[in-house]
């Protein structure tokens, strides 16, 4: 026979439920909370090129970024990440959780390497900053190809880093 009566969850069954939910997200948020703190993670908000040397292993690229000629004119965020407002955000986020995933579990190729999508940021970042010298360069048709700026300028952002 087919029991009509519905099973309905013990009000003590709820509140179980409930408590183990609240304790993992509390756990959750404790250890991004430790985390963010230990890898100083405020200072990625900044401009600061500091910032960048959190992680040991940006440490030899800011050396190099202080001997190149962009330093007094150009920072970190400057060529890294794009200048509207929504971008730049939108790519510090994408950044950020794909770096600390990365170092966090080791999985990362050293040296590291600019992932395909960052390097079309750093080309609009050369093209934003020096397009009037380059406009010439530009593709004659829309979507046709390019040379990326860094091909022949490799040590302008980072000396000595060909």
């Amino acid at each position: 026979m087919i029991d009509s009566r519905r099973r309905q969850s013990s009000p003590r069954g709820r509140g179980v439920l409930a408590l183990a939910a609240v304790a993992a997200l509390g756990i959750l948020g404790g250890v991004g909370l430790f985390t963010l703190g230990y890898g100083n993670g405020l200072a990625y908000l900044t401009d600061d090129p500091t910032a960048c040397t959190n992680c040991h292993i940006m440490q030899d690229h800011f050396d190099a970024w202080v001997k190149s000629s962009h330093q007094g004119v150009a920072g970190c965020n400057d060529c890294h990440l794009p200048p509207d407002f929504v971008g730049k955000w939108l790519t510090k986020a994408d950044n950020g959780f794909f770096h600390a995933l990365a170092f966090t579990t080791g999985q990362f190729h050293e040296p590291i390497q600019i992932r395909a999508r960052n390097q079309r940021v750093t080309q609009s970042a050369c093209l934003h900053c020096h397009g009037a010298f380059v406009d010439h360069m530009r593709p004659a048709e829309p979507g046709g190809v390019m040379q990326r700026c860094v091909h022949c300028h490799s040590d302008v952002g980072h000396a000595l880093r060909r």
